[in-house]
């Protein structure tokens, strides 16, 4: 009776086992995501916005490229959001007055939007602003002024930021007058 009963011990020992062997691949697999699952999981995370003004340090690096008849200027835009966010598109921008007020016409927007530029907390992003020479055009066309700088708007924002930096500009405004500032896409 004795050795029945180890035998019957054994056995159970063993079929417990192998049962154990047998449910830990099948406790993994249900604990594991399946593919749909961790697409779902990706989607409900929110992903990056948009870079929003307040977040953004504008500036220009003052050390322009010159060429004959005008200057190549870095602008800059500094994300201090505190998070990722992301830029697509050309800045708007026009010179200002020291009252804030347009002078001139509009920077024409150069090149194509471009897929998103994706800026991490403290990166920067950056355009290139061409100021031509005030002088390169006649007066009737121009009325050459001192602006006080820039109102820039980041790509797809509706508000902008003044960066000062006093240059020659083109006060004339409308049909026929010189286009003296051109930006292009943020890379």
């Amino acid at each position: 009776m004795n050795l029945t009963s180890r035998a019957a011990r054994r056995a159970a020992v063993v079929a417990a086992a192998a049962c154990a062997v047998l449910a830990v691949p099948a406790a993994i697999a249900l604990a594991a995501p399946s593919s749909a699952a961790r697409s779902a999981v990706a989607a409900a995370r929110p992903a990056t916005p948009m870079c929003q003004t307040p977040g953004l340090v504008e500036w220009i690096n003052t050390n322009g490229n010159g060429y004959a008849g005008g200057v190549v200027y870095t602008l800059n835009f500094t994300n201090l959001s505190g998070h990722t966010c992301i830029l697509n598109g050309i800045p708007f921008l026009y010179a200002v007055n020291l009252g804030g007020s347009q002078v001139g016409n509009r920077a024409r927007q150069d090149g194509s939007n471009t897929p998103n530029v994706t800026i991490k907390n403290g990166g920067t992003a950056s355009s290139q602003l061409t100021v031509v020479d005030v002088f390169n055009f006649p007066k009737s066309r121009c009325h050459p002024v001192t602006a006080a700088g820039f109102k820039v708007f980041p790509p797809n924002q509706q508000t902008a930021k003044i960066i000062p930096f006093p240059f020659s500009a083109c006060s004339a405004r409308g049909k026929g007058s010189a286009n003296f500032l051109s930006v292009t896409r943020v890379k």
